[in-house]
């Protein structure tokens, strides 16, 4: 059935009505990636490409939906927050082409969990070793905060990528108190049992939560964001960033020492 202005990428509802159909993650990705269900957020990512940093006025910007980053089968997933306008929504690739990225994939690959220290194009190179990058919100937000209603309207996307990885899937370590916030809801839903009062963010905050009869818990681990605000004033450091996810990929059964 053909597309129109009610039904199609335009359409707020495009998200949950397009997410559950994906088959797998290259699906969802592809509808990811096609997905203009917020209006503020497409003219910012698309504005952000036109009106380029002075850096990157060669560049040909993404300026679409970032899709996750990872393998099918990871153990592992990381939820961030959103791609950044220049990083990400230049990239289009998560965490890639910005300093935030350079501190993440820095402590992934010292880890054993990446195949380099760096991101820079979606071309170089990199694969993530049992470690998928997902988001809450796919497209980069003004001031990188989206609104709730933006975040409920993504939800679907983050919603199918986990279930999609649950058969693998054994731990999560959450970048910063709004990706966690929006990952609870997600779990619930999903039937893995968060509880009341559901579980507050903090810096290496473990919670266990139990799966549906007959399936393996889910280690919710927390890390504070790799923002540059958070590094560069030393609230995270790069040892604090490797010591979560060499925890992360401990629990989730991944032998952290590459391919």
């Amino acid at each position: 059935m053909a597309e129109d202005g009610r039904t199609g990428p335009d359409a707020a509802d495009f998200p949950a009505r397009r997410a559950p159909k994906a088959r797998d993650l290259r699906e969802l990705d592809r509808d990811v990636v096609r997905c203009r269900a917020c209006p503020r957020l497409v003219a910012w990512r698309e504005e952000a490409g036109r009106v380029k940093r002075k850096a990157f006025l060669d560049w040909d910007y993404w300026a679409k939906p970032v899709p996750g980053l990872g393998p099918p089968d990871a153990g592992l997933a990381i939820v961030g927050l959103a791609p950044a306008a220049h990083g990400g929504n230049r990239t289009g690739r998560m965490f890639t082409g910005d300093r935030s990225g350079d501190v993440l994939f820095a402590a992934l690959h010292a880890v054993g969990l990446a195949s380099q220290p760096t991101s820079v194009t979606r071309d170089d190179g990199l694969e993530l070793y049992g470690v998928r990058i997902a988001a809450p919100v796919h497209c980069a937000p003004p001031a990188n905060k989206p609104t709730p209603e933006e975040r409920s309207t993504c939800r679907p996307w983050l919603a199918r990528e986990l279930e999609l990885l649950r058969p693998t899937l054994r731990a999560v370590v959450v970048l910063g108190a709004f990706g966690w916030q929006a990952l609870l809801p997600v779990l619930a839903e999903a039937g893995w049992q968060v509880g009341r009062p559901r579980p507050g963010f903090g810096h290496g905050a473990h919670v266990e939560l139990a799966g549906p009869a007959g399936e393996p818990a889910l280690h919710l681990l927390g890390c504070y964001h790799v923002s540059q605000h958070n590094v560069f004033t030393g609230r995270l450091t790069p040892a604090m960033l490797r010591e979560v996810l060499a925890h992360g990929a401990e629990l989730a059964g991944i032998d952290h020492t590459g391919p």
